[in-house]
């Protein structure tokens, strides 16, 4: 808060920032507890972590994270999974449907692609869910050149930048939000999405949005 106003041209400190937020009532949202989704029992193969926690590629389209998590609506669930470039922790591919399935990952990659248009050998880097180690996945991977590598098995520290992702839409955004629907839900993520990109300051950035970070490059 205190950087964004600062960013504004408002000469603020953070304790000044604190003592507003008391007064207006507002409050920090907390982080709610962490919870494993993945379904690695499977018979597929698993790829190496060859991404090892080097989270500060030196330039786009060298590493991608990718991961699914949900959100709850009246409805029904509603899964989202994204594609992160780890150089400027952009969101490049997304996708939100009901079913947390192959075909979900595969339209957040295959945005991904279209958006970036990447050179062969981008490193790919997922959890080691069924719908990351899938034959029709892998073979996408394949089509597009990229490397695949996978997370420790419930280590969800081998891809946090896209869990920090994650933890930040619920906690800025969704927290205390009862959807009506599913449609609800996804037009929401979708607005967090412009705002994530082109507003939310990143501290990894040097305080500037990813979009901002990109264009400095």
């Amino acid at each position: 808060m205190m950087k964004q106003l600062r960013k504004e041209g408002i000469n603020i400190g953070r304790y000044r920032v604190c003592s507003l937020m008391k007064q207006l009532g507002l409050e920090v949202k907390r982080k709610k507890r962490f919870v494993l989704t993945t379904d690695s029992q499977h018979d597929q193969p698993i790829a190496e972590n060859i991404l090892n926690r080097e989270f500060y590629p030196t330039q786009k389209n060298q590493s991608w994270t990718t991961d699914i998590t949900y959100i709850w609506t009246l409805q029904g669930w509603v899964y989202l999974a994204v594609v992160m470039d780890l150089y400027s922790r952009r969101i490049v591919g997304w996708s939100l449907d009901k079913q947390m399935t192959t075909t979900l990952v595969s339209q957040a990659l295959q945005m991904a692609v279209h958006l970036r248009s990447p050179p062969k050998g981008v490193l790919h880097h997922s959890d080691r869910g069924s719908q990351y180690a899938s034959q029709r996945y892998q073979r996408q991977l394949k089509q597009y050149g990229m490397v695949c590598s996978m997370s420790r098995k419930g280590n969800c520290w081998d891809n946090s930048p896209t869990e920090r992702f994650f933890s930040s839409l619920k906690r800025e955004w969704l927290t205390g939000h009862i959807y009506p629907n599913r449609e609800t839900a996804i037009q929401d993520v979708q607005s967090y999405m412009q705002y994530y990109h082109s507003r939310r300051l990143h501290t990894t950035l040097g305080d500037m949005t990813p979009i901002e970070f990109e264009k400095c490059a």
